[in-house]
């Protein structure tokens, strides 16, 4: 069936951009904030529940999973339904599980609505960046990735400090309540204020059938992943394998795929900058997680201690990702990101050393040159990915680079649960046990610092590009 472009909203003013960025902005905020303050607040559910190590890993997995599984989805669907829809009705699902969680009385029902938290936040990610990239012109489109970024690393940043202190003084449930009235605003803000709407194709079919096959693939992968090296964790994993494989073939044959691999094939500057990406994603997600458990467990630190130390990353990452924006609109790329994902990889081999005994300075020394390397990295990553297609496909480039994003993320936790299982097992993280938490944490760190390495060579692969004129 040929496509169905419809004419997309009018250009908007300068004031109209600037609201749009806003929303955008404040977005991006809510949903790093909420899962940087929940990592904070892990051990302390852990204790209320009673949770091991690798039930713990789900609450944070739970999210990423159902988020990765959708958001490709929901980019196509995006385009073909519009943009600004979608983008309200994930805000408003990620404000009202908010309140719910506020509510957990039992493990299950925590996780359960994790996964639906996940939903909505994929609505989000696989519309925000469309949708900036359909506003701004590519002169000025990495200025405003610039700040969407700096707004997703603010979140980032006070996730860790607000998330210790909310959960010192009023406990981890109050986290999800500082969601709710932000979400409150940005929804009335774009039924107020974001006029237009992004629909380019709208009228074309959309794939079901290599949504279901995507889906469970990730799921399966992860799944597996987080059973290894049990026969069962074996079989998921491999299982996983074969029907990402199906999915690739089927979505090959498709005329109008959930997931156009075209942009793969024939775009290079596409397909190495989602890549570098996605090892990027994997070797640094699972840090802050790790981190945070080390501190409050075996060191005995309070979450608002914790958190003061782990803000360290984000505001760094904060700081440097709207300069390095900037900085992408008349430098390449392919030189601002390799440089980012280089000093990654500096910033992540000195944690391979760390014990119950390295001293503070020592860990904030490295999230400086951590957060320095990734802030360096992502606006010059994300502009280069978006400036590289055509805008029919922002919609599923957008969902494409949160998906990579989310999967990246998803994987550094598989990572962590493998090596859980490998080494602790499904018990809780008690002193008896920090020696084999300590080890998981040096192989962890190990297989980062040789994934960075990796990333460096993938972002160089990418070439030099060229802005696609719309």
């Amino acid at each position: 069936m040929p496509a169905i472009c419809r004419t997309p909203a009018p250009p908007l003013s300068s004031t109209d951009k600037g609201i749009v960025l806003f929303i955008a902005a404040l977005a991006g905020f809510l949903t790093p904030f909420d899962g940087s303050a929940v990592n904070i607040a892990l051990p302390v559910m852990a204790a209320e529940f009673h949770l091991d190590a690798i039930t713990l890993s789900w609450i944070t997995t739970a999210y990423l999973l159902t988020s990765a599984v959708f958001l490709v989805p929901f980019g196509r669907i995006a385009d073909i339904y519009g943009r600004k829809r979608i983008f309200l009705y994930g805000i408003a699902i990620f404000t009202g599980t908010s309140l719910v969680m506020t509510m957990v009385s039992f493990p299950e029902m925590l996780i359960a609505i994790r996964l639906i938290q996940g939903f909505g936040g994929a609505m989000i990610f696989g519309t925000a960046l469309a949708i900036l990239s359909s506003v701004f012109s590519p002169g000025e489109r990495g200025r405003a990735l610039g700040i969407y970024i700096m707004a997703v690393y603010l979140g980032l940043t006070m996730g860790p400090f607000l998330g210790g202190i909310l959960t010192g003084y009023l406990g981890w449930r109050s986290i999800f309540l500082v969601n709710v009235p932000l979400g409150i605003l940005a929804c009335l803000l774009i039924l107020w204020r974001l006029r237009g709407e992004w629909a380019e194709c709208q009228g074309e079919r959309f794939d079901l059938k290599g949504s279901v096959l995507y889906a469970c693939s990730l799921v399966a992968v992860m799944l597996g992943l987080s059973t290894v090296p049990d026969l069962k964790g074996v079989l998921l994993l491999s299982v996983g394998i074969v029907i990402g494989v199906i999915f690739v073939l089927y979505e090959l044959r498709v005329p109008l795929p959930v997931l156009d691999l075209s942009l793969f094939t024939k775009n290079r500057v596409f397909a190495f900058s989602n890549l570098a990406a996605l090892i990027s994603y994997c070797a640094t997600y699972a840090v802050t997680f790790l981190l945070s458990l080390d501190l409050q467990l075996t060191r005995g630190f309070s979450p608002e201690q914790a958190g003061g130390i782990l803000i360290v990353l984000p505001a760094v990452q904060a700081l440097l990702s709207p300069v390095a924006g900037r900085l992408s609109d008349q430098i390449d790329s392919q030189v601002l990101a390799s440089i980012g994902i280089a000093l990654t990889a500096v910033g992540m081999f000195p944690l391979v050393f760390i014990s119950e005994s390295t001293p503070i300075w020592y860990l904030v020394a490295c999230l400086v040159v951590l957060g320095a390397g990734f802030g360096i990295f992502s606006s010059p990553n994300i502009n280069a990915i978006m400036s590289s297609v055509e805008k029919r496909y922002l919609g599923v480039a957008s969902g494409m680079n949160g998906t990579v994003r989310l999967v990246g993320q998803m994987l550094s936790m598989g990572i962590v649960m493998m090596l859980f299982s490998l080494f602790i097992g499904p018990v809780m993280i008690t002193p008896e046990y920090f020696p084999e938490f300590l080890q998981s944490l040096h192989y962890a760190f190990l297989i980062f610092s040789l994934l960075s390495l990796v990333g460096v060579v993938a972002s160089l692969m990418r070439g030099k590009g060229h802005p696609v004129s719309r």
